[in-house]
């Protein structure tokens, strides 16, 4: 590998750093998602919405302490601010879950994008090394020109090497923000439904 690495010439550098980059992230959000995964508690998220068709808020005060579900936080969010805009205290709590969620992906977005570009930028410098040998030397030092060459074909390959997998890695954890912001969407808007139902009670009661 040490070998290859010396043989790509002075492209490799950037290469690696960006390869670091992409590794550092990848390991970084998986990470992440194991813990929230581990947070999680479907259990507790339906209890909530059960007091508060009750309209128990004391009781999901007490249940949701220490509670690090993020649908839980959301929700509490808006339970805190019922009275004033429960809706809109949500989708604010909701837009800094997701923004956690898809933090430093854009670094990955970027190095997926320049990762091949620096391997084609290698591919070039190396041809033209190996072109400027043949027109010196003719093909009287072939092994200078391979080298040009080989030059040329390992930064392309670990450009693409570094993009493949970070586009996977990419893909996959942008698919878990998408749908982690759809069970959000699920919970609050159920939330708004059995307050609103809470509030029509005692009108309803009113009109009997």
């Amino acid at each position: 590998m040490i070998d290859l690495f010396i043989k790509g010439g002075p492209v490799m550098y950037p290469l690696l750093a960006c390869s670091i980059l992409a590794l550092t992230v990848i390991i970084e959000r998986i990470l992440f998602w194991i813990r929230e995964d581990l947070h999680r508690d479907q259990a507790l998220v339906d209890n909530v919405l059960e007091l508060c068709r009750l309209g128990n808020w004391e009781e999901v005060r007490k249940k949701v302490q220490g509670s690090k579900d993020y649908v839980v936080r959301i929700l509490v969010s808006g339970i805190l601010h019922r009275e004033f805009s429960m809706g809109k205290a949500m989708e604010t709590a909701a837009a800094d879950e997701i923004q956690r969620m898809r933090r430093y992906l854009v670094i990955l977005d970027t190095m997926i994008t320049i990762a091949p570009l620096l391997g084609i930028f290698g591919t070039v410098t190396g041809i033209i090394a190996s072109f400027e040998l043949l027109g010196a030397g003719g093909i009287q030092n072939p092994q200078a020109v391979t080298a040009g060459i080989a030059q040329a074909l390992i930064t392309t390959a670990a450009g693409l090497a570094i993009a493949i997998p970070s586009v996977f890695a990419y893909n996959h954890f942008n698919g878990r923000a998408e749908r982690a912001a759809l069970a959000v969407e699920k919970y609050a808007t159920s939330l708004e439904i059995v307050y609103d139902k809470l509030k029509q009670k005692p009108s309803e009661g009113g009109e009997d």
